[in-house]
């Protein structure tokens, strides 16, 4: 199997000419999740000429086996469980509160280190375009969306390079539209469609989010 994209730049490029095509609403912010959909979501928001921002979201991986995302929780306190998993490896409440917990410290140090001295730009009656580096299971972008939600934005539009179809699919009833460049099968992982899937740097993400706030429309 090839892989369809060189980096997430290229992807990212890829991507905004069709989320350029398709969305054509105003009073659009990017909303990245960090750390591999922050690059993704900086070539969208270059071409719409969109302000950027991150939306940070963390996997809760079982122990062990942290590739294996058994939920999600989200900026808010929003909690997201892939239920069918949680019941199949009959997990404790207990033990799925340590993860939550553990990983509420990894998501509060990324939005203080990416924040800064910037507040949050506010979701209220914006199109949110909600960017990540692919869709595997989608638990992140579910909690994602689903916190997000509660904020009341005008329309909530996720956009991906790549995504298994069934995920795709389910994603249509979560949100108001959603983008999906690929939906290759067999799936196998996003970053098998990747040339370099190499991870994400807080440097990098930082670097975006700096070089989107010098943007004449930022």
């Amino acid at each position: 199997m090839e892989p369809i994209f060189r980096d997430r730049k290229q992807a990212g490029k890829a991507l905004a000419q069709r989320v350029a095509e398709s969305v054509t609403a105003r009073n659009i912010l990017v909303l990245g999740l960090p750390r591999g959909g922050v690059p993704v979501a900086y070539e969208i928001a270059q071409v719409l000429k969109a302000v950027l921002d991150v939306f940070i979201v963390r996997k809760l991986g079982l122990p062990g086996h942290e590739e294996l995302a058994i939920g999600a929780i989200a900026s808010g306190g929003v909690r997201v469980l892939n239920e069918s998993l949680v019941r199949e490896l009959q997990l404790s409440p207990s033990l799925i509160t340590r993860i939550a917990q553990r990983e509420q410290i990894e998501l509060e140090r990324r939005e203080q280190l990416y924040r800064e001295v910037r507040p949050r730009i506010p979701v209220q009656h914006r199109n949110i375009i909600l960017v990540d580096d692919g869709l595997a299971t989608g638990v992140s972008m579910k909690a994602a969306a689903k916190a997000l939600r509660t904020e009341h934005p005008a329309r909530i539009i996720v956009a991906v390079p790549v995504a298994a179809r069934q995920t795709c699919d389910e994603f249509r009833a979560e949100v108001d539209e959603i983008i999906c460049l690929h939906t290759p099968a067999p799936f196998l992982g996003v970053g098998m469609w990747y040339e370099d899937f190499s991870q994400t740097s807080d440097a990098e993400v930082q670097c975006c989010l700096e070089q989107a706030a010098r943007s004449p429309h930022h």
